[in-house]
């Protein structure tokens, strides 16, 4: 097959009139539901699914898959600019992104976003074009072995994320553990750890109420705290100058953009693990191999470089297993498949020989809306900086309206919001303990992955831990994850040995 015409031809349908309006709106909505805490792009594909029946089906995937894009840069936008993640896809620019802001650099870190969002999202669609079934044959040898390897490796960039303070950082992983373990069990079905059969525990722990709590609430109280009650106004500016000064900044991150470009895609293509997990992992890995992981945390550029290359990356991978295998490869590409279904298309190796006006016609549309989401993203920065210019008695209030209604959104249910009240004091007594809350939250995302895959694992091998390493690309993901986990026991054994040896 040769894929140049055919992407030519792709190219042609994307940029007529109807299909590049859908593309230039389905950015801008998309960017407004990314910024929207607790909306994200699964709620804003699935509300907006109905209004595709008024136009053809391939104007309804490229629509569809423009708010995805948009969905993916805007998530960035309040994680940076008030501390709370858009989505879950956001969580990790939040850690580096929320810093910069408040160091007056806010320009710098919605450039760095944007630019990086636009790096992973290119990659990934080159990726795409280029490699889609082959990609998707060694996405489908990945089983339980492979997934649970893939999340234990994930894991073993935890300890980095919490600085030198191995025993605070272990803590705070396995309370996300026992968070992510709320809920029914997946194999029994028995509840477990409901606390005496509270109704609104049976559902688990949603992800973002963790998120918006310890993140949104937990921030702001840390904020009215150092202020102490004064009036606090960010002094963030743009300037022509700032930004030609940022753009020159951000060259030096070029080996993370790719990292986190690479990294992101190959989890996106693994069905049902989504550009979450792909976010984390590519900061998790980032700053593990840094020069300087101290960094991390209080507003180091690479910091929003590697999640947001990694989830704009992932969001593209996930789509390949949604048309060339018929397997969605997360939450958002599972209503863009029923979408499809609707719409009288079946998903699967055949829809690239039966349907090329659709496919390609929907792989030239991310092209487009990849560029065009970038654009519309840079041309908001002034508007955005301006939120930042408000007073924080103003500004305080706008943010814990904006948590309670993440809080709520996502499972219509109260008992969330007061959850996220309890995790936003808990998250302020972290921090003022010094307790890193960043692994709680990477915990709490991939726990709910990797128990399942574990357990499946188990059940296929007869109990036996050896499936981990009998499998070809489990063994070698199982060996990096363990050699990453004892490289941090290694080197404290390695500065012992050498402080007697500087003594003498």
């Amino acid at each position: 097959m040769d894929v140049l015409p055919l992407l030519i031809n792709g190219f042609i349908i994307a940029f007529e009139p109807l299909n590049l309006m859908l593309i230039v709106l389905g950015c801008a909505v998309g960017l407004f539901i990314g910024a929207m805490p607790g909306l994200g792009s699964v709620n804003g594909v699935a509300i907006l699914l109905p209004m595709t029946f008024l136009v053809p089906p391939t104007g309804a995937i490229i629509f569809l898959g423009a708010i995805y894009y948009g969905a993916m840069y805007g998530g960035a936008i309040s994680s940076i600019m008030l501390g709370i993640p858009g989505a879950s896809t956001a969580v990790a620019t939040t850690f580096d992104g929320r810093p910069m802001a408040l160091q007056g650099h806010a320009d710098k870190a919605l450039i760095a976003a944007a630019t990086a969002s636009f790096v992973g999202g290119s990659v990934g669609v080159i990726l795409f074009t280029l490699f889609a079934p082959p990609l998707a044959e060694v996405a489908l040898t990945f089983g339980a072995p492979e997934i649970f390897s893939l999340m234990l490796m994930a894991f073993a960039t935890f300890v980095g994320l919490g600085g030198d303070d191995i025993p605070k950082t272990l803590f705070s992983i396995f309370i996300g553990l026992v968070f992510g373990a709320v809920g029914l069990d997946i194999i029994s079905g028995e509840p477990r750890l409901i606390f005496g059969g509270i109704p609104g525990f049976f559902h688990g722990i949603n992800f973002l109420v963790l998120a918006i709590g310890i993140y949104g609430i937990a921030e702001m109280l840390w904020t009215i705290e150092v202020s102490q009650g004064k009036v606090m106004i960010s002094q963030a500016t743009v300037s022509y100058q700032r930004t030609m000064a940022a753009l020159r900044e951000l060259l030096t991150t070029w080996k993370t953009m790719l990292m986190g470009s690479f990294l992101g895609y190959f989890v996106g293509i693994l069905p049902a693990a989504g550009a979450t997990p792909g976010a984390l992992m590519a900061y998790g890995v980032a700053k593990t191999m840094a020069k300087d992981p101290e960094t991390y945390g209080k507003g180091n550029i690479n910091g929003i470089v590697a999640p947001e290359t990694a989830n704009n990356a992932a969001s593209t991978g996930a789509m390949l297993p949604m048309l060339t295998l018929g397997i969605p490869g997360s939450p958002t590409t599972a209503i863009l498949l029923g979408g499809m279904v609707i719409w009288g298309l079946e998903p699967g190796p055949r829809v690239f020989t039966d349907h090329p006006d659709f496919v390609w016609g929907f792989i030239a549309s991310l092209y487009a809306a990849n560029l065009f989401a970038l654009l519309i993203n840079v041309a908001f920065i002034p508007a955005f900086i301006w939120v930042l210019r408000l007073p924080f008695t103003i500004l305080a209030p706008i943010i814990f309206i904006l948590c309670i209604v993440g809080g709520f959104v996502p499972t219509m249910d109260m008992h969330d919001v007061w959850l996220m009240l309890v995790f936003g004091t808990g998250g302020y007594m972290m921090r003022k303990l010094d307790y890193p809350m960043a692994p709680a939250v990477l915990a709490i995302v991939l726990g709910p992955l990797a128990e399942p895959a574990l357990r499946q694992s188990l059940l296929i091998s007869g109990g036996s831990f050896g499936i981990f390493f009998t499998r070809p690309f489990a063994s070698v993901i199982m060996s990096l994850a363990l050699f990453l986990i004892l490289l941090p026991v290694m080197k404290i054994i390695y500065d012992r040995i050498k402080k007697p040896a500087a003594v003498k």
